[in-house]
């Protein structure tokens, strides 16, 4: 059971307060019968709302990934200083109060994903369900073959050794490296346990989903049925 103005809100059709404005004001039908009460409780699977003779669409969960651009921060508090992830939201998706699916660096772009489903948030960041996460990566100077070695088999960044994780060489100073965990900071610290740094860092994958090619930094979209079967995929093809 939900309440009404919250089911509205939910279904996009303006916050808590102007959908209650709209229900006191005789605009709301609940199974053909014209309610003005906001706090009335309905079923969401059961019952039929109307809203101006119009059925509406009501989704649980919400699903979308976005290309996070540089220097936004992953978070929801509207008091953080700067940009902030649901700075680039519409009024819709920012009333769903969805929250990122794990974290990046204010200064890291790319794949993120921002959902209101919280089952879903804990499948994908704990290590426990071996979610594979891929970065494209930039650094400084020269590693060589002994040295991807180490990323790969694990490296000790403070008192943790991280589990193992696929390195390929992209270029003299270019990598692409998949992991199974998400530690704080933890691209930058395995390449500073090398002796080595990173000067850019951009999420590319997750699961088997990758960031798509049309998304320009900042824009976002819903995922699809199919889509979020990608991203739970445990096997990094």
């Amino acid at each position: 059971m939900i309440r009404l103005d919250k089911y509205m809100a939910m279904c996009g059709l303006g916050t808590r307060s102007e959908v209650k404005r709209y229900i006191r004001q005789g605009l709301v039908c609940v199974n053909d019968i014209q309610v003005r009460c906001d706090d009335v409780k309905i079923d969401e699977e059961k019952d039929r709302v109307l809203f101006e003779s119009q059925p509406l669409n009501f989704k649980k969960n919400v699903y979308v990934v976005i290309n996070k651009p540089k220097n936004c921060i992953c978070t929801t508090d509207e008091e953080e200083d700067g940009t902030i992830i649901t700075d680039y939201l519409d009024e819709f998706m920012r009333a769903r109060k969805l929250f990122p699916v794990g974290r990046l660096d204010a200064d890291s772009e790319g794949l993120l994903i921002l959902t209101d489903d919280g089952d879903f948030c804990h499948n994908v960041i704990t290590p426990k369900k071996h979610i594979p996460k891929t970065y494209y990566v930039e650094f400084v100077g020269m590693l060589s073959d002994k040295e991807i070695q180490k990323l790969m088999k694990g490296v000790k960044i403070g008192d943790y050794t991280t589990l193992p994780s696929k390195v390929r060489r992209l270029g003299e100073q270019k990598l692409e490296i998949t992991i199974h965990e998400g530690k704080y900071h933890q691209i930058k610290l395995m390449l500073e346990a090398i002796g080595n740094r990173v000067t850019y860092l951009k999420r590319i994958k997750i699961g088997n989903f990758g960031l798509p090619e049309m998304l320009m930094p900042g824009e976002y979209r819903e995922l699809s049925s199919d889509e979020l079967k990608q991203i739970l995929c445990k096997e990094n093809i």
